[in-house]
Formats: C-alpha cells, sequence, structure tokens
C-alpha cells in the first residue's frame, strides 16, 4: 500500500528495471524515482543505456523484467502518457510541412488548441521569427528545428517534459534562452526528465542527477552531493571519478 501511495507523489517511478537486446545487457536491474516538479538529469557516455531507458518509459521499447508508473499508472497504458511530453535527440519535423502545419499536428495529436499569441510569444521566447511558420521544414537549420520541436513541446502544457538531448545542435544563445524556458516550466510546477553530455548545464539545471553507467545507476542525487561525495571542487571532475 505503501508503495502505491508513493507512486501518486513521482511523476515516475522505475523499479528493478532491465533490458536485453539479443545477448547484451542494456539496463541492468535499475530503480529510481524522479518527484513531481523537480528537474532530474540522466547523465552518462555514449552508449551508458540512455536513450534505451527514455524509450522504455515511453513504452516504445517493452522492458525485459521491473516496472515503470508514471503518475501512478503503469507506463504500459495509453492514458499514463496523458500529461507527457517529449522530444527525441534527433529530432526531425515531417519534411512536407511548413513551421504552422507542424504545430498544427501536433496540437491536433494530443487534442488540445493553443491561440496564435501563445505561439508568437514562444517564438519570441526562443528567439525564432515568426516567418518560420509559413517557412518550409525541409528549409530549418537543425537549430530551428530542434526550438520549433521545443516550441511544440512547451506549448502542449504538460506536466512531465521528456527531453532527449535538448541543447543538440543549438547555439550558445538558444542554449542560455532554452535553459531560461527549462527553468520557467519548473517554476510553472512541471517535472522535467531529460539526458544531457553538458555537464555545465546538468548542474545549472538539476535538483538531482542519475549517473548511468554500463547499465546500472551509478549514483543518483543533487550535483552538489555528487561533489561532495567524489571530493570534487565540480561536476565533470565528479562524474570521472564516479565511473572510474
Amino acid at each position: 500500500m505503501a508503495s502505491v501511495l508513493l507512486a501518486f507523489f513521482m511523476s515516475i517511478l522505475i523499479s528493478q528495471l532491465n533490458k536485453s537486446y539479443k545477448t547484451q545487457k542494456v539496463i541492468n536491474n535499475i530503480s529510481f524515482e524522479v518527484k513531481c516538479a523537480e528537474v532530474f538529469c540522466l547523465v552518462g557516455i555514449n552508449g551508458a543505456g540512455k536513450t534505451t531507458l527514455l524509450k522504455c518509459i515511453l513504452d516504445f521499447h517493452k522492458a525485459d523484467q521491473g516496472t515503470i508508473i508514471l503518475f501512478g499508472k503503469s507506463s504500459r497504458s495509453t492514458a499514463a502518457r496523458d500529461e507527457l511530453a517529449y522530444l527525441p535527440e534527433r529530432f526531425l519535423p515531417p519534411y512536407y510541412l511548413n513551421g504552422q502545419q507542424f504545430l498544427n499536428y501536433i496540437f491536433s495529436l494530443h487534442k488540445t488548441s493553443v491561440d496564435q499569441a501563445s505561439v508568437n510569444q514562444m517564438l519570441d521566447s526562443l528567439d525564432l521569427s515568426h516567418d518560420i511558420l509559413k517557412k518550409s521544414v525541409r528549409d530549418f537549420s537543425k537549430g530551428m528545428a530542434q526550438k520549433l520541436g521545443l516550441a511544440a513541446l512547451l506549448l502542449l502544457d504538460k506536466k512531465l517534459l521528456i527531453l532527449d538531448e535538448p541543447m543538440s545542435g543549438l547555439d550558445p544563445k538558444a542554449r542560455a534562452l532554452v535553459k531560461r524556458q527549462m527553468k520557467l516550466a519548473k517554476e510553472k510546477g512541471k517535472t522535467i526528465f531529460f539526458s544531457s553530455h553538458l555537464l555545465a548545464d546538468v548542474e545549472e539545471l538539476s535538483d538531482r542527477i542519475g549517473i548511468l553507467h554500463e547499465g546500472t545507476i551509478a549514483f543518483c542525487g543533487s550535483p552538489e552531493e555528487c561533489k561532495q561525495k567524489y571530493h570534487s571542487k565540480n561536476l565533470e571532475d565528479a562524474f570521472l571519478k564516479c565511473i572510474g
């Protein structure tokens, strides 16, 4: 009963999760939680299993063992993802749409509507020209496409935002603007679960981090706790000591 009640106070609750591909074990008995209205970052080297874990949470991949609970519901249930919005690392909008058509398509998928003033305000906050709404996404740069995806995700106004490397392809100005929007989302009570290789951003944004290494959670706690545990002045040094 206590574990059931706990699940309702968590955006994500993962217990004894395992996932293998043929003979390779990618996720090895992972357990951790993401609290409501916190920013949690998943950190790890390439191949550590971050994207696989995210895909298990999103039910794109089926775990071999273990459970994933989203807002008190099994992640295998479609209803568990009603309050979730996701941006993949390699985000590519459908090439045959323009910016406005893409946003309309996303809003229709989520059965919601967003007024044009809110769309324009979000574009301004990410330094995107309103003209991109008329422009074919096939002509977007990587950074423009990434910011359009982030704009759509933020405009959906979901309780849980899952972002796989959200700063991918962004220049320093765009990164600063995206970080500002992530902080504003947290202030509004949103839960943000993201992965990143940019440890300076991780340290600035995260309430807690999970270091995923060789399929297991090597550390879970605040960036400050990580630095203290590994006697380091910065998160990068602590991370390197953690993964050995």
